[in-house]
C-alpha cells in the first residue's frame, strides 16, 4: 500500500501536465477561449518545477505536448490514417518536453519567470525551424486572434505574442507559488509586483488596440473579390476532377460578373482565386487558358489564379499567376512547401510505413520576394500584392519578404479540400488575422472550400463565407505603404529572446553542476526560498 502511494504525486503531476496541454489546445480556434493559453502555461510550469531530476521535466512536458497536439492536429490524418497524425503530434510534443526540461533547469535562477518564458520562445523557434524546415502550427500566438494579446503582434510579430502569453503564464505560476507560501518575508510585496506585471502585459495589449489602423484607413482603395468555387468532393482525390474544380471557379466568377453588370455588386479591380483552382497547367493547356481568359474578360479584371505548373525542366511548382484578359503577368511560386504533402523527404524510407507515401507530391520550392504586381481594372498605379500560399502563412519569413518588397495588400490563397470538415481551416484563418495585425495590412483569404474571408488590418473579419459552398466576397480595401515596428525589425526580437534563453540555460547548467542549489520546488517566485 505504501509503495503504491509514493506514485500518487507522480500520477497527479502527469495528469496535471495533460490538463495543461488541453488548456492550451482549448485556446485555439474555432473556440475563442484565448485566455486559457496562459493558464495552461502556468499549470505546466507549476508541474515541471516539482521535485525530481531535470529529465522529469522532459517527461511532464512531453505529456503536456501530447495533450496539446494530439487534439490540435487530427486533420493531418483524416484521409491517410492515424500514423502521420500521431507521429507528427509526438514530434511536436518533443519540443514541449524540451521546454519542460529547460524550464526546470532555469527556474532555480533569480527572476525565473522571465527566463522560463524565453525558453518557451527558444523551443517554439526550434519547432518552427527543424526538421524539414519546421512546423510552426500551434504557436501560442495563433490562438490569440480574438484576444487581448493580438495587438502586440504589431510590435513583436507572432513570436512577440507567443512570448507575452508565455510570460503571463510564468508570472501567474509565480503568483500561485507566492500565494501558497504562508511565511516567506516580503510575500505580499512580491504578490503585488507579480500581479502588476500581469496587468501591465494585458493592459498593453488593450491600449495598443487603439493604435491599430482603422479598417478603412489607407493611401488609396481598390475593390477586391475573393472567389470560392468549391470542389466536387473532399479528400486526397479532390483534384481527380480537375476540370470540374476549374469550371467551378470560372462559373462563380462569371456569376459575379453578371451581378456586376446588373448593378448588384461593385466591379472588382482584381479577383483572387484560391490555391489549386486550376490544377490543369493553363500555360500548357489551351482549354484551361481559354476558360480563365473568358472569366477575366467577363469580370473585366485581372485574376490571381492558383495553378499547378509544369516547368521547362519538368519540375512542378504550386504557383499564383496574374491573368489579365489573355495576358499572363507575374507569378509567385510557393517557396515554403509542405513536407509529407507537397513533397516527401526520404520517400523510399517512408514507403515502409504508409501506403500513401507515393501520393505525396513532387513539388519544388520557388524563389522570389512573394509579391505580384497587378494593374487595377479601374486604372491607377500597379498594386503590389504579397502572397503566402496556404502553408506559407504559418511562417514569419513569408510575409516579411513580401513587405520588404513593398506589398500594399496581402492574400492567402489556400486549398483545404484535403483536410475535410476539420478545424484546420479555422486555425489557418486565425494565422491570417495575426499576420494582418503584424504587418498592418488588409488581407484576403481565398479558399477552395472555405473559409474565405476579408480581414482588416486590425485583425477583424469584415466578411467570411461558409464552408463547402460556392461563394464570392467583394470588398473595398485600403492600400498601405506605412509599416509596423514588427515589419521593420523582422525576426530580431525572436533572435534576441532565443539568445537570452541559450545564455541563461548555460548559466543555470553551470550553476547546477558546480554547486548544490536549492531545489526548484523550494524556490520562491523571484528566486527566494519558499517553505514547503
Amino acid at each position: 500500500m505504501g509503495a503504491s502511494r509514493k506514485w500518487y504525486p507522480v500520477l497527479g503531476r502527469a495528469a496535471a501536465a495533460v490538463v495543461a496541454g488541453l488548456l492550451i489546445f482549448a485556446s485555439f480556434p474555432p473556440r475563442t477561449c484565448w485566455y486559457l493559453a496562459p493558464l495552461g502555461i502556468a499549470l505546466l510550469v507549476l508541474v515541471v518545477r516539482g521535485p525530481g531530476r531535470a529529465r522529469g521535466g522532459f517527461g511532464y512536458g512531453m505529456l503536456a505536448g501530447l495533450g496539446f497536439f494530439v487534439p490540435l492536429l487530427p486533420w493531418t490524418g483524416i484521409y491517410v490514417g492515424p500514423v502521420p497524425w500521431l507521429g507528427l503530434s509526438a514530434a511536436c510534443a518533443v519540443y514541449v518536453g524540451l521546454f519542460g526540461l529547460l524550464a526546470r533547469v532555469v527556474s532555480a535562477l533569480p527572476g525565473w519567470p522571465l527566463w522560463v518564458a524565453t525558453v518557451w520562445t527558444l523551443t517554439e523557434w526550434g519547432r518552427s525551424s527543424f526538421p524539414f524546415g519546421g512546423f510552426p502550427w500551434g504557436r501560442l500566438a495563433f490562438g490569440q486572434a480574438d484576444g487581448w494579446f493580438l495587438p502586440l503582434a504589431m510590435l513583436g510579430g507572432a513570436p512577440g505574442v507567443s512570448f507575452a502569453v508565455a510570460l503571463t503564464g510564468t508570472l501567474l505560476a509565480a503568483l500561485v507559488i507566492r500565494m501558497r507560501d504562508g511565511g516567506a518575508p516580503g510575500r505580499w510585496r512580491v504578490i503585488s509586483t507579480l500581479a502588476t506585471l500581469v496587468a501591465i502585459i494585458l493592459g498593453t495589449g488593450v491600449i495598443l488596440r487603439a493604435a491599430l489602423p482603422a479598417p478603412d484607413a489607407g493611401d488609396r482603395t481598390i475593390t477586391v473579390a475573393a472567389i470560392q468555387g468549391s470542389v466536387p468532393r473532399l479528400g486526397l482525390d479532390f483534384n481527380a476532377q480537375r476540370r470540374a474544380v476549374l469550371d467551378n471557379h470560372v462559373r462563380r466568377t462569371e456569376e459575379l460578373a453578371r451581378a456586376v453588370d446588373a448593378g448588384q455588386a461593385p466591379r472588382p479591380d482584381v479577383v483572387i482565386w484560391p490555391e489549386n483552382s486550376s490544377d490543369i497547367d493553363p500555360l500548357r493547356n489551351a482549354d484551361a487558358a481559354a476558360e480563365i481568359t473568358a472569366a477575366s474578360r467577363a469580370i473585366h479584371a485581372p485574376i490571381l489564379v492558383g495553378a499547378v505548373l509544369i516547368n521547362a525542366d519538368d519540375t512542378t511548382t504550386n504557383s499564383v499567376l496574374v491573368w489579365d484578359g489573355d495576358r499572363v503577368g507575374e507569378r509567385h511560386d510557393k517557396k515554403i512547401i509542405q513536407p509529407f504533402g507537397e513533397y516527401l523527404p526520404y520517400r523510399g524510407f517512408f514507403r515502409h510505413f504508409s501506403q500513401y507515401a507515393d501520393r505525396a507530391g513532387y513539388f519544388v520550392p520557388g524563389h522570389g520576394d512573394g509579391v505580384v504586381h497587378v494593374r487595377p481594372a479601374g486604372g491607377g498605379a500597379p498594386v503590389a500584392i504579397g502572397v503566402a500560399t496556404c502553408y506559407e502563412v504559418a511562417f514569419d519569413r513569408a510575409f516579411e519578404d513580401s513587405l520588404r518588397a513593398g506589398a500594399q495588400l496581402l492574400t492567402v490563397p489556400t486549398n483545404n479540400a484535403t483536410f475535410g470538415r476539420s478545424e484546420m481551416t479555422y486555425q489557418q484563418l486565425a494565422m491570417s488575422r495575426v499576420r494582418a495585425v503584424e504587418h498592418g495590412r488588409a488581407l484576403v483569404v481565398s479558399a477552395t472550400t472555405g473559409v474565405s474571408a476579408i480581414i482588416a488590418a486590425d485583425g477583424s473579419v469584415a466578411e467570411r463565407t461558409g464552408q463547402f459552398v460556392p461563394a464570392a466576397l467583394v470588398a473595398a480595401l485600403p492600400l498601405r505603404d506605412t509599416t509596423t515596428l514588427a515589419t521593420r525589425i523582422g525576426p530580431l526580437p525572436e533572435r534576441l529572446l532565443c539568445m537570452v534563453a541559450a545564455i541563461v540555460v548555460v548559466i543555470a547548467a553551470i550553476r547546477r553542476r558546480t554547486s548544490l542549489p536549492a531545489h526548484p520546488a523550494s524556490e520562491g517566485a523571484i528566486g527566494g526560498r519558499v517553505r514547503t
